[in-house]
């Protein structure tokens, strides 16, 4: 039996059918419906004796009995009262809205206005300064839910269910309405921190994300109308799932709704294991595809909103990129896909004052293994500033640790590109190579203006290095294991190199660095 995912409500079908509202960094989500395959039992006979047929009728065997699908129900009674409805009020120029009755057209608008009227279907706003047209309207501007962490009234949400508010409005499932404050707001990890001014409130149990399992059953919970709770279910699809943003996402196939998202998801004992937060869609309707935020990661944002209002992050001042398997190969790495390679080096950073180049990359931070390039920026942004820390680094072809200190805030580097230069001669001599290269020596003044100590400039390229996709005035840093200081060096390295087996280069293009796989030809 196949089960998609599984979805309680106790929400009414009216409730159902309220529209999404659509925001341009997420994407809308869709009440899952639920999906049941029926089972049965095939009993298989023969041909009953005489005697068997005078005998008492024989009693059929029951169908199996499906187990193993959990219940809810205990589940929804005891965590549904820590999930709230979260409303959300922003202000907007009045020439920026269109209000009355439905039909009434602009021109009867604008009778009313002259005449000072009040609108049909408006309520009464705000004058303007000088009495006239009211400047600004407050409006709906989104609903979510969220969940409440400690019993004076610390709530768990999004970021992007209070984003642009101006009035937060938090409702009890016991029908009690506050108006929340937002202690503090980070949109890189989407998790938000409110508060409401009450005592003694329920509150839900924090999980171990750690200890949730792939194909585990979840639940998630939320107050998307501000009465009841709406319920739906599903399975841990994956974790560590990177989606290209800060913070890798518990995926689930899990519905989640608009009106659901900020709130809890849960595993089958009743403990918060993230925050439900987006969902993948094509179309704007649910695709079996949704993401929480893990709740250990959202908890730390938490801490530090609560403290000062802020996410204070560590940074080292680096720009990476992925270790592909075939370079990690070539350079006689013994794990393939990890690590982040250092693509570039900030002036005055943190890394440069370590010693940290373009071309090294980076497989331990703090002792802790870079399995992902994702993994390195939520590490480092999880570090105090001015931590002391360390970096274990694979460059030419030895492993090294470099003591580090972190600093703060992301800053972006600016380094001029290099122009692109070539000759006749140069080009018969890239040809005279397997691997169709051939290079200069770098000039000091190019060497203090790309912030290196050595390299050659690649003065033209064919075959091998063209198809690879070197381009003239590309600067070598490395070949293979070796690095390349200077003409010599490249020379040198090329000779040795088996002209039968690809080799790893290290080039640095403009402000970039990253390895390039050569595959020689003939």
């Amino acid at each position: 039996m196949h089960h998609s995912h599984h979805t309680v409500s106790t929400t009414s079908a009216a409730q159902a059918a309220v529209p999404p509202q659509r925001r341009a960094h997420r994407v809308a989500g869709a009440v899952a419906t639920l999906l049941l395959a029926a089972s049965g039992a095939l009993a298989l006979h023969t041909s009953p004796s005489r005697a068997e047929q005078l005998a008492a009728p024989a009693i059929a065997m029951p169908a199996p009995v499906v187990s193993g699908l959990p219940d809810f129900t205990q589940l929804v009674e005891r965590v549904g009262p820590s999930v709230v409805n979260i409303r959300t009020t922003a202000r907007v120029p009045m020439r920026g809205l269109r209000g009355g009755l439905p039909g009434m057209d602009e021109d009867m608008m604008e009778f009313f206005r002259q005449f000072g009227l009040p609108v049909p279907g408006m309520p009464p706003q705000r004058r303007g300064p000088r009495g006239g047209e009211p400047e600004s309207r407050t409006v709906p501007n989104g609903v979510g839910s969220g969940f409440i962490i400690s019993g004076d009234g610390y709530i768990l949400t999004n970021h992007h269910v209070v984003e642009g508010s101006e009035d937060v409005i938090v409702t009890l499932t016991d029908q009690r309405e506050f108006k929340a404050k937002v202690i503090g707001s980070d949109e890189r990890t989407d998790v938000a921190l409110i508060k409401i001014e009450a005592h003694n409130l329920p509150t839900v149990r924090i999980g171990n994300v750690e200890q949730l399992k792939v194909g585990e059953w979840v639940m998630a919970i939320g107050s998307p109308f501000g009465l009841e709770n709406s319920v739906t279910a599903g399975i841990v699809s994956a974790k560590q799932r990177d989606t290209g943003s800060y913070l890798p996402f518990i995926q689930t196939d899990v519905a989640v709704n608009p009106g659901n998202s900020g709130g809890p998801l849960l595993n089958m004992r009743g403990e918060v294991v993230g925050i439900n937060s987006q969902i993948y869609s094509r179309s704007g309707g649910f695709m079996g595809i949704s993401f929480a935020i893990p709740i250990d990661e959202a908890m730390q944002v938490s801490e530090q909103l609560k403290g000062s209002g802020r996410v204070v992050r560590g940074r080292i001042g680096v720009r990476i990129g992925p270790v592909s398997a075939e370079v990690a190969e070539s350079l006689g790495l013994e794990r393939r896909n990890a690590g982040a390679l250092v693509s570039a080096v900030e002036p005055d950073s943190p890394a440069a004052s370590a010693g940290l180049q373009a071309g090294d990359i980076i497989t331990h931070f703090n002792g802790k293994a870079i399995d992902s390039v994702s993994d390195l920026p939520r590490l480092v942004g999880s570090t105090a500033p001015g931590s002391q820390s360390t970096l274990q680094i694979f460059r030419h072809g030895k492993t090294q640790q470099l003591a580090i200190t972190v600093g703060e805030t992301p800053a972006s580097a600016n380094e001029a590109g290099s122009p692109r230069s070539g000759g006749a001669s140069q080009q018969e001599q890239a040809k005279a190579n397997a691997f169709g290269l051939a290079a200069q020596d770098l000039s000091e003044a190019e060497k203090k203006n790309l912030g290196v100590r050595g390299g050659v400039r690649i003065s033209a390229v064919s075959g091998a290095a063209a198809q690879a996709g070197i381009e003239v005035g590309d600067v070598v840093l490395a070949i293979g294991q070796t690095e390349v200081l200077n003409r010599q060096d490249f020379d040198a390295a090329l000779r040795k190199a088996d002209a039968k087996r690809p080799i790893s280069v290290l080039i640095r293009r403009d402000d970039w660095a990253q390895y390039v796989l050569i595959r020689p030809q003939g």
